[in-house]
């Protein structure tokens, strides 16, 4: 494999760590051309230097001057803000690793689409809040769309090249978080630290908080839905608690095909990164004696309405997934704080569709000023209603 010059937007989160982990230990394969961060100035220069990186860009601009003096001499491009962002994912590469998080990724990774080249997507907004829009665009400039999520990866290495019109359903499994086996009343007296401490994978605080509610697994659906040629009846959602099969397909003949791994993400970042070939990664080989048995369940909506929340916002479309998206990242940050219980995040987040669609409507948003002012007014909607 020729190497490949490669921008992260998002380096110092989770994907983005694991991302340059991966490409320290394949220097031969990626040459970094730029690297991204939203605030954490320190961690982002250190990347810089340790990645050889072309440039450096901090989301917040206030953070410019910081940036600038951690790197002066040496020679690494510095800048800030939203439009740094945008021209760090206009350099002409390879790969675009997209895994900023929330609605400020989504400008940044239109314009890496519009390289035409590979985008590795991580970046959930893009599809939950934009598919349309996005889908688009990856169509009109012929972009290599490679998705991220190990459920959506899993399911992009089970197609084969007749799936189109041989898929039965796309099932995406979940863990079920860490707690798939609570009551509704232990539900109800459940902690952030509880939150946070996911059973199988090491995610972000945010991340990890959706996995707890299942709105992760609900947000996926829509991702689905624009990732791959099936329609929503066709997408299915089962517990498997090992997390050891990442996704399935079934197809017309009976036949259906898992992709396998331990849970752990440098797995599907490996192979947007390599594909269609594959790299050495430190990855755990599976030992199924060792595992010995895998199980499965459905998943319970009463305990975790999230999911029925977010299916509705797939088969209703307009701009109810933007609105739930914005909606849910304000109740989850509600609940870290301690302004809302685990229980009222869904509630919540329903609670803030039907208040603004009052206002606005449903109508589905044309473009990304229009996704961008749903997500904004839906924050602004969110906070007024979480304080009243």
């Amino acid at each position: 494999m020729s190497q490949k010059y490669l921008t992260v937007l998002g380096a110092t989160g989770s994907i983005g760590s694991n991302t340059l982990d991966l490409v320290a230990r394949n220097s031969d394969k990626y040459e970094i051309e730029a690297l991204t961060a939203n605030q954490n100035v320190d961690e982002l220069a250190e990347l810089a230097r340790k990645f050889n990186a072309k440039m450096a860009v901090i989301g917040l601009e206030s953070l410019y001057s910081d940036l600038k003096a951690a790197l002066s001499g040496t020679g690494i491009e510095v800048a800030a803000g939203n439009q740094g962002l945008v021209e760090a994912a206009s350099r002409p590469v390879d790969i675009t690793m997209a895994c900023i998080m929330g609605a400020a990724g989504l400008r940044p990774t239109l314009a890496a689409v519009k390289l035409g080249n590979r985008v590795a997507l991580a970046n959930k907004e893009c599809l939950v809040a934009a598919g349309s829009l996005f889908m688009s665009e990856v169509s009109k400039y012929d972009t290599e769309l490679l998705p991220v999520d190990s459920e959506h990866s899993a399911i992009f290495q089970a197609l084969d090249d007749s799936s189109k019109r041989n898929i039965e359903k796309i099932i995406l499994t979940a863990s079920g978080g860490p707690f798939r086996t609570f009551s509704l009343e232990e539900l109800k007296h459940v902690t952030p630290a509880q939150a946070l401490k996911h059973p199988n994978w090491s995610m972000g605080r945010k991340i990890s908080i959706d996995s707890a509610t299942m709105m992760n697994k609900g947000l996926e659906l829509i991702e689905a839905l624009y990732l791959f040629p099936v329609g929503p009846e066709q997408l299915d959602i089962v517990i498997h608690p090992q997390s050891i099969i990442h996704s399935l397909v079934s197809y017309i003949d009976g036949s259906v095909i898992a992709q396998l791994g331990a849970p752990d993400m440098r797995t599907p970042i490996a192979y947007s990164l390599s594909w269609p070939e594959r790299i050495n990664t430190p990855v755990e080989q599976l030992d199924l004696a060792k595992i010995a048995s895998l199980s499965f369940e459905a998943p319970d909506e009463t305990r975790f309405p999230a999911i029925k929340l977010a299916r509705q916002a797939m088969l209703q479309g307009g701009n109810m997934p933007a609105i739930m998206n914005a909606a849910n990242e304000i109740a989850v940050e509600s609940f870290l704080c301690g302004k809302l219980s685990f229980m009222e995040i869904p509630a919540f987040c329903e609670r803030v569709i039907e208040t603004i669609q009052v206002q606005i409507g449903d109508k589905s948003p044309l473009s990304v000023e229009e996704v961008l002012e749903i997500d904004h007014s839906t924050r602004i909607m969110a906070q007024s209603l979480n304080i009243m």
